[in-house]
């Protein structure tokens, strides 16, 4: 009888009856991913693994991607790392995913180069691997890459910041994600360098590495306070998260109103915080564009064999209610009908 699954389904789940059950150590499923043999029925499988399962982007991406599968009629398995960084986590869900047969692997990378020998692996197993939001080093480890353009992303972010303070010389607090990170690498380079400063600029003031997320942004931004006290008027964050956290810590001391508080994600409860004055605007990305495109990508390698390739900028926008001169902005409205679409 003639197999009709996808051929490269076929290839992975003759390689998947040699490999030893992996666990799942050091991941967690963002829903039931049964570690049943490849479909035989030719569905299309697809993986996806996020950084974490908490950040509210990586849920948006998630559900995007559910979605997009349900759509499609494809089968979506979803891992993540234990946090942002979590290197070995990713390697352990890759794993996992080529011994469950997928067609594809959807990844946002924690750690851009660490994860380059499980890709490889995958790919060497027949599955097309794309990532997500960030990119890998070098980006032509994956097949394609669909992502927001996050230095352009950070410049933005700095260019705004930096026409709001006007004739003010900067005083900037940095809440960075982790070295390891691309995008963390770019957003930063990006917001420097729309600001016109450099990392050994006296304008910086301090910086700390959050994870991007909120509690130990708040936790490093105290900390910082205490050394640099009254002297901050800006806080560059890696994302919203990270930003809320500097919001309570500014305003423990008083200090929320004279600081501007920028940052990258463009998340509904971001743009709410933009229209309360908490931030002095966010820079949307677009998760859900990010997964339709990852998703409708896996499915036609499945079907034809043909794959994706290059960069895709799946675009970004300014939201803020205190426009600029010279650079395009949306306002909170704007933003609150559009959040991660």
């Amino acid at each position: 009888m003639r197999d009709n699954r996808p051929f490269h389904t076929r290839a992975v789940a003759a390689l998947a009856v040699t490999l030893t059950a992996l666990a799942a150590a050091g991941c967690s499923t963002e829903r039931a991913a049964s570690s049943e043999s490849p479909s035989d029925d030719g569905e299309v499988k697809i993986g996806l693994v996020t950084k974490t399962e908490t950040n509210p982007y990586f849920v948006k991406l998630r559900e995007s991607a559910q979605a997009a599968a349900d759509k499609s009629g494809a089968d979506l398995i979803a891992l993540a790392g234990k946090f942002d960084g979590d290197n070995a986590g990713q390697v352990t869900a890759i794993e996992n995913l080529v011994q469950q047969g997928v067609d594809g692997i959807l990844i946002t990378p924690s750690n851009a180069k660490a994860i380059l020998d499980a890709i490889q692996e995958a790919k060497d197993a027949g599955v097309v691997v794309i990532a997500l939001d960030t990119e890998t080093e070098p980006r032509d480890a994956v097949a394609a890459t669909f992502a927001t353009d996050n230095e352009e992303a950070g410049r933005t972010l700095g260019k705004y910041i930096d026409a709001r303070l006007g004739d003010r010389d900067p005083k900037v607090l940095m809440a960075d994600l982790d070295p390891s990170s691309s995008v963390g690498l770019q957003r930063h380079n990006g917001f420097l360098d729309g600001m016109g400063l450099t990392d050994d600029s006296d304008a910086i003031l301090g910086t700390a590495l959050t994870q991007g997320d909120q509690g130990k942004a708040q936790a490093a931004m105290e900390n910082l306070l205490q050394r640099v006290g009254k002297k901050v008027n800006v806080v560059y964050n890696i994302n919203e998260p990270a930003a809320r956290g500097s919001y309570l810590a500014l305003k423990a001391r008083g200090l929320a109103d004279d600081v501007l508080i920028g940052a990258i994600d463009g998340s509904c409860s971001g743009v709410q915080d933009v229209a309360d004055g908490k931030f002095a605007a966010t820079v949307m990305q677009f998760p859900q564009k990010m997964a339709e495109q990852g998703v409708a990508a896996v499915v036609k390698y499945a079907e034809t064999g043909e794959k994706p390739s290059g960069f895709v900028d799946t675009g970004d926008m300014l939201i803020t209610d205190k426009p600029v001169d010279g650079l395009e902005s949306k306002d909170s409205t704007w933003g609150a009908e559009n959040c991660w679409g």
